[in-house]
């Protein structure tokens, strides 16, 4: 028996059935293209596969267009824009390398740092659109997805550049060294390199532009541009990130898998999560005791499968490494592997899914977050990413979250905030006092704490490309890439050329924040720019309305006197209040810990009158607080902002 369905009904049937074809055809081009999220469907190919050898050319000629150093990812995003762009590049490698894509392959970080567009609407309620489209998404669609196997990741990027005529590729060079001339306004400029060859033979190569795309800009620093390390913008000389020995276990058959899944998915951490490809959790780890004390943490678990039953793993923290230090990091190598056996010990008592497993090995490169920050035309602000500034002169967007790795066992981490979205400009490329140099990756022109976002790859790659393509018009308009930095003209035209090549580059306009809007904004500015109040993922941390207290007030400062090099001693203020992290913070508490903290030895009492007069209070900040008695933790703030813009007059 036939069913009745009346006209009504079967219009709005058409209707649902015509829209769900338009959205199924709508999510096929934009998968085509590359717009949306992270696959999770094993992308590319499930099965092993075989390294395919990359061909180093036997010579290098004696001059090219561009060369271009370091061969990680942003390494071949910058060749393979140039080349495409029409010019001669030479993609050198000074390390002992045989294959291409540096850190992914062969430091075994094979879990992509995915930067979205969490304001842009996606067809499927629920994804999000990858910013940095380009080259980036151009290699993303040849792999498994949002973890990917090593072996299909080093064939991609071996596939962009063996299929660019214009690009030759050197690898397992000594040394490469930077080739140095006088050039205009008193700058040097450089033109091309000295490599030593694999046989001990040197040759000078000319180059009428050089792009460092090492992870450390050695080229840059050898060069002469200036740099600051680590954490020395924040006032703590020593301390950088964490570094960390990827390694990987062997007999993840798929029903192991399955449990890892099932095991995060019941967990009910909000933090904790696996697909197909990828899985990340297991914060118990983060308690696990090390044998090295000194020098070992474990964080919760980051997993990524391969292709052959094996599972990668970044997870182990070592401290007190100096990356650019070839036998720090031959030390961080040792003491990786003195502590795997103990960790993979702790990981089987806690996890039955891992009792079967047995270490295979770990990365032949190290996972080095932070050595050199470079000085460009523009040095990038922790201010740029809490405020989602756009540039107008925007390369690549950036959107992770600002994660600041253990410094020391005794550090927890943070992650400082999540931006919408940030522009990375231009100018963050160009470095200051060598002309004819750009810098892509993360030692480009970043503070310490936005270095914590925009250092992911995904971001390196965008900025790679734009300075393939920055080669090729520099060369056209007979400009340097300083001079190219200074015209909105031209870098329209570079713009222009890179949404061409297939990357968005929009202008936008940056909503602001709902912490943006409290009376104290620009006290919480202060602070936050020295790194001394943590967002989280939620920026929840900004709220500057909870009560401060004397303990509070304490920690401020000694990180105030750190960033600010102040020489007074600000630890007795609380000698004397009895749990001074509950008590409310006086104003007159408040502005003692300041003038103990600039050297003052004025009483408490006074110390209001005190900053007044020096100027490193204003009156008008004390006028506005509300409850003179109980301060929170904006009035505190506040008053920080009146010290730290008092001693720049000074």
């Amino acid at each position: 028996m036939a069913r009745h369905v009346d006209r009504r009904t079967a219009r709005k049937n058409v209707v649902v059935l015509l829209t769900l074809i338009g959205v199924a055809i709508a999510i096929a081009a934009a998968t085509a293209i590359g717009l949306l999220w992270d696959r999770k469907d094993g992308g590319a190919s499930t099965a092993p596969g075989q390294l395919e050898p990359v061909q180093s050319v036997a010579a290098a000629k004696n001059a090219y267009d561009v060369i271009v150093v370091g061969t990680d990812p942003e390494g071949v995003a910058a060749a393979v824009s140039a080349a495409r762009n029409g010019l001669k590049t030479l993609l050198v490698d000074g390390h002992e390398r045989a294959i291409l894509g540096g850190l992914m392959t062969l430091g075994w970080l094979n879990s992509v740092d995915h930067n979205y567009d969490r304001e842009k609407n996606s067809i499927i309620p629920g994804k999000t659109h990858i910013l940095n489209q380009g080259l980036f998404m151009e290699w993303y669609k040849q792999v498994e997805g949002d973890s990917f196997d090593v072996v299909t990741a080093a064939n991609a990027f071996r596939k962009m550049v063996a299929n660019e005529k214009n690009i030759d590729l050197l690898l397992k060079t000594k040394a490469i060294e930077p080739k140095l001339a006088a050039g205009a306004n008193g700058l040097q400029t450089i033109v091309g390199v000295t490599v030593t060859n694999a046989d001990g033979t040197k040759q000078e190569i000319a180059a009428k532009a050089v792009i460092d795309a090492t992870q450390d800009a050695d080229i840059a620093a050898a060069a002469g541009v200036p740099f600051t390390i680590g954490r020395a913008d924040l006032g703590d000389e020593k301390s950088r990130m964490a570094v960390t020995l990827v390694f990987r276990l062997k007999n993840v058959t798929p029903e192991v898998w399955k449990q890892v899944q099932k095991r995060l998915k019941e967990d009910g951490d909000p933090n904790t999560d696996a697909n197909e490809l990828s899985a990340w959790g297991y914060g118990e780890m983060q308690k696990y005791p090390p044998n090295n004390k000194e020098r070992v943490k474990m964080r919760g678990l980051n997993i990524g499968r391969q292709n052959d039953n094996t599972i990668l793993i970044n997870a182990l923290q070592i401290f007190g490494i100096d990356g650019l230090d070839p036998k720090s990091r031959e030390e961080a190598f040792e003491i990786g592997k003195k502590e795997l056996p103990y960790v993979m010990d702790h990981m089987k008592k806690l996890y039955s899914e891992f009792e079967g497993l047995e270490l295979d090995a770990t990365a032949p490169e190290l996972y080095i977050r932070e050595t050199r920050h470079m000085e460009g035309e523009y040095r990038m602000t922790m201010l740029d990413v809490l405020e989602n500034r756009d540039q107008w002169d925007r390369i690549a967007f950036g959107s992770y979250p600002v994660d600041i790795q253990r410094t020391s066992p005794t550090d927890n981490g943070a992650v400082m905030s999540h931006p919408v979205k940030y522009a990375v400009p231009f100018r963050s490329i160009v470095p200051q006092k060598i002309d004819n140099l750009l810098v892509v990756g993360r030692s480009a022109s970043f503070d310490t704490l936005p270095h914590g976002s925009a250092r992911v790859i995904p971001v390196g790659m965008a900025t790679a490309e734009a300075a393939g393509a920055a080669a090729k018009l520099a060369m056209d308009k007979g400009v340097t890439f300083r001079q190219l930095s200074a015209s909105k003209e031209q870098i329209g035209q570079l713009q222009s050329m890179l949404n061409k090549q297939g990357m968005e580059l929009a202008a936008y306009e940056a909503k602001p924040e709902e912490f943006m809007q409290q009376k104290a904004y620009p006290g919480l500015q202060t602070v936050v720019s020295m790194g001394l109040v943590i967002g989280g993922y939620d920026n929840s941390g900004f709220d500057t309305k909870p009560d401060s207290n004397p303990q509070r007030m304490l920690n401020l400062m000694q990180g105030v006197k750190r960033v600010n090099k102040l020489s007074g001693d600000p630890s007795g203020v609380v000698a004397g209040i009895t749990e001074p992290a509950k008590q409310p913070l006086t104003l007159d508490q408040a502005a003692w810990t300041i003038a103990k903290t600039t050297g003052s030895g004025v009483p408490a009492a006074e110390a209001v009158q005190e900053l007044i007069g020096k100027g490193l209070l204003k009156q008008a900040t004390v006028d506005g607080i509300a409850d003179k008695q109980k301060l929170n933790n904006g009035d505190s703030y506040m008053m920080i902002r009146d010290l730290v813009e008092g001693l720049k007059k000074k």
